[in-house]
């Protein structure tokens, strides 16, 4: 984007921003950064040295505090009442461990949920615009109450929200990655928002890697025969948490299916492939450099110029951890067209009232009578919704990981519930979270 083009960017302020994935993506997407906040101080060292770097190279302003290091929540840290006025976007890759199927999916119960927290930030900063990705997790039945309850909340602010599961390898990204991707925006904005559209083309790994394997020396022919196997879109990077080893790619399944591709996925290597590589005993090819694992994150050609600092197991997770640039830039893209009131205006379907969990619904529309299952189930018929007892149990279960459950005890023996409070974090002083942030913050990224 040349500097001229800039008296059209749009400004956003970006939270959990990690080594600066998302960051980038929004910049090449025509949005500039009053100010971007992550927690980990290696990936806020990379952050600040790269956006600060594409900022002055494109001509955009750079504040003098840029990036903010510190826990996104502590009033510490930042002072969000500094950075809302006529804010375009508020974008943030909020912790993905309390939804990944990967983890013990404690929802509320983990001291890494932000999820809600972001939705009143947007609320108290009141941007035209609200991005948030997170692990396709949080689009399952576990969470379809905290999905309700996020959403609902959305909509009793002003905005229009929308929410998908993206796939990174229908944006250029030769790997899997589905991401949950929530917008809002308010709803002069919303009626021109659309989605991007997915490219009918997928890079496969080993075009997308062929001049990384062969830059240290390995033979030519062997870089041409390994391309040729590798003729296969990556499964997913896992970056993990400071809870967690080393630099791998995955678990077992991922593991296997990196071996399909010649790959060795037992860890990370410092150099590509020397002259005469063989592969160590049972494993089909050679091991990724982090250099390489960039390249499959999607930091590639616009994207390229991104330096990552610190040691090798920190630079991977900071890569692993990423929003896509690609996938960030063609969400940006489809936020900024909507902002600027570009394409066709199309009407709004009424969101505010989709119902994701109906016996949550059921639950928070009776919420001061207790309801056994047997009502439960007589009430969702009445709304055109059929499911048996076993079902309706699983949701209150599920419900009561999220949200206070009020059991009460029959004079038959059955009980009744009835839905309490949200268990989310959402700024309260005497919230669980400080104390368990306080305990973990050494393992925390």
């Amino acid at each position: 984007m040349s500097a001229a083009e800039h008296t059209q960017r749009l400004e956003v302020v970006e939270i959990c921003a990690g080594a600066g994935g998302q960051s980038l993506g929004l910049h090449r997407a025509g949005f500039t950064h009053r100010l971007a906040v992550e927690l980990d101080v290696q990936a806020a060292h990379t952050l600040e040295q790269n956006l600060r770097r594409v900022l002055k190279e494109d001509g955009a302003d750079v504040p003098d505090e840029l990036v903010a290091v510190g826990d996104v929540a502590n009033p510490a840290t930042w002072d969000p009442e500094r950075y809302k006025e006529n804010l375009a976007l508020l974008a943030g890759g909020v912790p993905c461990p309390p939804f990944s199927i990967a983890g013990k999916q404690l929802g509320t119960g983990d001291e890494r949920d932000l999820f809600a927290w972001a939705i009143e930030l947007c609320g108290q900063m009141r941007p035209k615009a609200l991005l948030l990705e997170n692990v396709r997790g949080l689009s399952a039945k576990r969470f379809s109450g905290y999905r309700q309850a996020v959403l609902d909340k959305l909509h009793d602010l002003g905005y229009v929200a929308f929410w998908k599961v993206l796939q990174a390898s229908d944006f250029g990204v030769p790997q899997l990655r589905p991401r949950f991707v929530l917008v809002a925006l308010l709803p002069q904005y919303a009626e021109y928002f659309e989605w991007p559209t997915p490219s009918p083309e997928r890079l496969m790994v080993g075009d997308a890697l062929s001049d990384l394997m062969g830059e240290n020396g390995w033979d030519p022919q062997e870089v041409t025969e390994w391309v040729a196997g590798a003729r296969g879109i990556a499964p997913t990077i896992v970056g993990g948490s400071k809870k967690h080893g080393g630099a791998d790619l995955g678990p077992t399944r991922a593991k296997r299916a990196w071996a399909e591709l010649g790959v060795d996925a037992m860890g990370v290597s410092n150099e590509a492939p020397e002259a005469g590589f063989t592969p160590r005993p049972g494993a089909t090819g050679p091991r990724l450099t982090t250099k390489m694992v960039a390249r499959i994150q999607g930091w590639a050609g616009e994207f390229s110029n991104w330096e990552f600092l610190g040691r090798k197991t920190s630079v991977y997770r900071q890569i692993g951890n990423a929003f896509p640039p690609p996938v960030a830039k063609a969400v940006g893209d489809s936020i900024r067209n909507a902002l600027l009131k570009k394409g066709e205006r199309r009407p709004l379907i009424e969101t505010g009232n989709a119902v994701h969990d109906p016996v949550y619904k059921v639950l928070r529309d009776n919420a001061t009578r207790p309801l056994t299952v047997d009502q439960i189930i007589a009430r969702l018929e009445k709304a055109g919704v059929s499911m048996e007892e076993p079902e309706v149990e699983r949701h209150i279960n599920h419900l009561g990981h999220d949200f206070e459950m009020v059991k009460t005890e029959r004079g038959s023996g059955e009980l009744a519930y009835t839905l309490g409070q949200f268990n989310a974090f959402v700024g309260q002083e005497d919230h669980q979270r400080h104390d368990l942030f306080m305990q973990h913050r050494a393992k925390i990224s």
